[in-house]
């Protein structure tokens, strides 16, 4: 049986910095076709991932003034029991998909990272790391069904605040989609701010073609060091 689907209106666990930056982006048009769209698509019984409660846990768990580092996704996990609103990520006691598996496997080459037997990142979450995805739903089975209904638009707004932030900022892009939905973020290597890093995506697919070796996560925080922002602490505690 379906879990209710909320209307995307501001959730109540979303921290006041992004209540403050996005508030315009709640009450646009164009996010009330995307409720319509969605309560249409519950109503045809359509199961919806993640739960209406967790489309926005990117958020609510990494305030905007505390962003200090940026990975985004595509879309949702589209099986039972894996999405829960933090791009790459499952909850404990969810077999860990193959391109977290992959990221694993690169933060073991780059930092010595021990994989721990879950694939939650709400550690990352929690120390400035945006979990993001473009589309924040999807439905069981359909990778990409809810593209191009609105979400891209409000996730493009939520990577414009962080990109304007005064204090800078380790963009980690994986694959082309991500590379393109993030590409007007000023770098420093061309007199920017923000640190931007580029590689293939951690899928099986594209994995050997850059991803390994990459050496992002080591980078991101000899960036973020260097500017006073401090390390992130990638390893992952055991789940509880």
């Amino acid at each position: 049986m379906n879990a209710p689907v909320d209307p995307p209106t501001v959730p109540a666990s979303l921290d006041e910095s992004w209540r403050a930056a996005l508030g315009n982006e709640f009450a646009a048009p164009y996010m009330a076709d995307l409720k319509r769209f969605l309560l249409e698509r519950k109503q045809a019984g359509a199961q919806i991932f993640p739960r209406g409660q967790d489309w926005f846990n990117a958020l609510a768990l990494t305030p905007l003034d505390k962003v200090r580092a940026v990975i985004l996704g595509q879309d949702p996990y589209h099986g039972p029991g894996q999405a829960h609103g933090l791009c790459f990520s499952v909850r404990p006691g969810v077999r860990p998909p193959p391109s977290l598996v992959n990221i694993f496997k690169e933060l073991r080459a780059d930092i010595g990272f021990t994989p721990p037997g879950h694939g939650h990142l709400d550690h990352w979450a929690r120390q400035g790391v945006l979990l993001l995805n473009s589309v924040l739903t999807v439905e069981m089975g359909r990778a990409g069904a809810h593209a191009g209904r609105g979400w891209e638009r409000f996730t493009d707004a939520v990577i414009a605040r962080v990109a304007a932030l005064e204090q800078p900022v380790a963009f980690l892009l994986w694959g082309a989609h991500a590379q393109k939905k993030a590409g007007f973020v000023e770098d420093v290597a061309r007199g920017g701010r923000h640190l931007v890093l580029r590689a293939p995506h951690p899928s099986p697919l594209s994995a050997h073609n850059g991803f390994f070796g990459c050496r992002h996560f080591s980078q991101a925080n000899a960036f973020l060091e260097a500017h006073g922002r401090g390390k992130i602490d990638w390893t992952l505690p055991d789940a509880h």
